[in-house]
């Protein structure tokens, strides 16, 4: 069965009239009978859940953010206001007499236990994944067996974005944590009847037990986070690996930028490996959901094709929180359609997306469904620099990454934004740590420094050049789950 099918070739209007059912009965249904959270919100804002019938009318519902599910001293627990908590009272009181009705014929037909055992597997949290706790505190999100279902299910749908055959071997190399990545893979391959190995990265088998799995294996797909990606296949290089059988590489749980990709295809290319094509993917734990590019030519992005029988997507003004048009910069706010445990409504993502939501065709592979710009960045990371020579200038941290993954001769990289003297009433200062094959290392210090101050606005107040393992120790590429690629360590307020 084709996962895709019939929903990726609806026209824009379908999908838009199938959206606004499943939004009415999912808040009518669902979300407001059985949530404490939203049950709260919609009485405190006086808004009649009834009314919520369109994606327009959704934006008379407050947003959300992740602040919201952090702990407070009325509630230590504030994740599990968020979890849907059906009884038998809100049942009655808010499911239509048809649904009604077949839950009575059920419990006649087939007996109460089988009943409860049904309810349970739709409602009860059987899984839990959590936020990585880059910004905030980690939290918790939790899963019935309705949801685990629904990353089965967009897991295929990505497989099949990928055009993975079912003869073709995987490998997944995302570390191994109640993290969404790594999971939406292992469900993914089930679903979809691959052979799959989760090695669990670096941390858990090592680097060379990776080579050695892989070169016995001969994946076709490798699938992991793209700073332990490139790690890998640079060490499988230095040992004279041969890589040729490695067709398609996908990464997430980070920016892929255009120039990483082609580094790596290069790196690939000298083991042997042709034409392989490499993937971006965005996810984020509070959907429990991810979501995938699909083939196109070298320095293209077809853009995050999306899942709209599933969720809505808004684009707004993180500033005025007004909704931008079609193709506009702004924050992706996220609407959950159709799921169970934790579920939210008008959530925050605090990713800025450059480009916004287009509803046209696919131009690779011709789907309809709505498309995500690949152009993602963090609004978290766009902080005030007090540097040296530009004072209180506002600094995208994602420019550091394309300019040094793309900078000729660069093998590793890390910065470190720190005080002067440590200090904390000092100037701040930006230190950049580089491996490089370049022997002319004052020379490319020059050119580097022109370069990420053309690209920032700022200039690095060093560079210093390291050996490669003290920069893999530096940024626990083999020993973390996630990478320590930029280090914030000026006092925190």
């Amino acid at each position: 069965m084709n996962p895709w099918s019939p929903i990726s070739h609806f026209s824009y209007n379908q999908i838009r009239k199938l959206q606004n059912k499943k939004l009415y009965e999912f808040i009518t249904r669902q979300v407001y009978p059985f949530s404490p959270y939203y049950r709260k919100l919609f009485d405190q804002n006086r808004i009649d859940p009834r009314t919520i019938r369109t994606i327009e009318d959704l934006r008379r519902v407050p947003m959300t953010s992740k602040l919201d599910f952090l702990p407070s001293p009325e509630s230590l627990e504030k994740f599990k206001e968020f979890v849907l908590q059906p009884d038998a009272e809100k049942i009655r009181r808010f499911w239509p007499a048809p649904r009604l009705l077949q839950l009575a014929l059920k419990k006649i037909l087939r007996g109460e236990e089988f009943l409860h055992d049904q309810m349970g597997k739709e409602y009860r949290p059987v899984f839990m994944t959590f936020t990585t706790g880059t910004t905030h505190t980690p939290v918790s999100f939790l899963y019935s067996m309705y949801d685990i279902n629904n990353l089965y299910l967009s897991g295929a749908r990505m497989l099949k974005l990928f055009d993975i055959k079912d003869s073709e071997r995987i490998v997944n190399v995302f570390p191994f944590a109640p993290h969404l990545a790594f999971w939406q893979v292992v469900f993914g391959g089930l679903s979809s009847g691959v052979l799959a190995l989760s090695t669990g990265g670096g941390k858990v088998m090592t680097t060379e037990g990776n080579i050695n799995a892989i070169l016995k294996m001969k994946p076709a797909v490798i699938l992991g986070v793209p700073s332990y990606v490139y790690h890998f296949f640079r060490v499988a290089q230095e040992k004279g690996c041969r890589m040729d059988f490695v067709k398609k590489v996908v990464l997430g749980a980070a920016t892929v930028t255009e120039p990483y990709k082609d580094k790596l295809r290069n790196l690939l290319m000298s083991m042997g490996a042709t034409q392989t094509a490499i993937f971006g993917t965005y996810g984020f734990t509070e959907a429990r959901s991810a979501w995938a590019e699909c083939p196109s030519k070298p320095g293209t992005s077809s853009g995050y094709h999306l899942y709209p029988d599933k969720e809505i997507f808004e684009v707004i003004d993180p500033h005025t929180g007004e909704t931008q048009k079609e193709g506009e910069d702004g924050e992706l706010v996220y609407t959950a359609l159709d799921c169970r445990g934790s579920a939210v409504v008008r959530y925050r993502t605090g990713d800025f997306v450059k480009g916004g939501i287009t509803y046209e065709p696919c131009p690779y592979c011709r789907r309809q469904v709505g498309r995500i710009s690949s152009q993602i960045t963090r609004i978290s990371d766009i902080k005030g620099l007090a540097l040296s020579k530009i004072k209180g200038a506002l600094v995208d941290l994602n420019h550091f990454a394309t300019v040094l993954n793309g900078f000729p001769g660069i093998i590793e990289w890390q910065i470190e934004i720190r005080k002067k003297d440590n200090d904390p009433h000092e100037v701040d200062e930006l230190v950049v740590y580089v491996c490089s094959q370049n022997s002319e290392k004052r020379q490319m210090e020059e050119e580097l420094k022109k370069s990420i101050a053309s690209a920032t606005e700022v200039t690095p107040n060093q560079i210093i050049f390291t050996s490669l393992p003290e920069l893999v120790k530096r940024l626990e590429l083999e020993t973390s789950s996630k990478e320590k690629r930029i280090l914030d360590l000026r006092p925190k307020s």
